[in-house]
């Protein structure tokens, strides 16, 4: 292959956020009784709508209507003191030798800022895509492929890298290459997977040789 781009998602792949995204739901619902880990399970991936629809039938009574932003609000205040990147990120960005972007379900404020407080902001700068402005959220391919259009790539020659299988599934309905990030080595079977950042240079140093 030749003439790659490299498609991020972030949040679990290049930023260490699922813990403290669930951990809001948590210390802002005090009936929800699952773990966080439990809970990063069930939602990793999925639209934020989707997750306060879940939860909704989890707990007794209806979450109150300014909840979504009083979340977001959460979610903020602990990315500003605690969000780091995923071990290997910055080396592992240093090292590609391919272009590169990101996709994310996330609002764009929320990547931004992400960026900002993790210090990823100059490996991307204004390079990231968020199913907010393009109003598709994975599993749907719409995202994927307006970051390839916008990018000059072709879906063929794209390669996603995520860490959920709802990810997964909408780069393969965009048409794209792709590879699950899972530290803990957990995979849908016939899914190229690798368990750390600084394997994922020499990944795709391969396919361009």
């Amino acid at each position: 292959m030749s003439r790659l781009l490299v498609i991020f998602d972030l949040d679990g792949t290049l930023i260490d956020s699922e813990t403290l995204c669930n951990q809001a739901f948590l210390d802002l619902i005090p009936s929800l009784n699952e773990t966080v880990e439990q809970l990063v399970d069930q939602f990793r991936g999925k639209k934020l709508a989707e997750i306060l629809s879940e939860i909704e039938r989890k707990i007794p009574s209806s979450l109150p209507e300014n909840f979504e932003h009083i979340y977001r609000q959460r979610v903020a205040d602990a990315f500003a003191t605690e969000l780091k990147p995923v071990k290997g990120v910055p080396d592992m960005l240093k090292a590609l030798e391919l272009p590169f972007c990101i996709a994310s379900s996330g609002p764009s404020e929320k990547i931004k800022h992400a960026l900002a407080v993790t210090g990823l902001t100059p490996f991307f700068g204004e390079r990231y895509f968020s199913s907010y402005t393009v109003v598709s959220w994975k599993p749907d391919p719409g995202l994927f492929l307006y970051a390839a259009k916008a990018m000059g790539f072709a879906p063929e020659n794209c390669i996603v890298i995520e860490d959920s299988v709802i990810g997964l599934e909408a780069a393969a309905s965009a048409g794209m290459h792709a590879f699950h990030y899972a530290p803990q080595a957990k995979t849908e079977k016939g899914i190229n997977t690798f368990s750390s950042m600084s394997e994922l240079p020499s990944i795709l140093h391969e396919l361009t040789c």
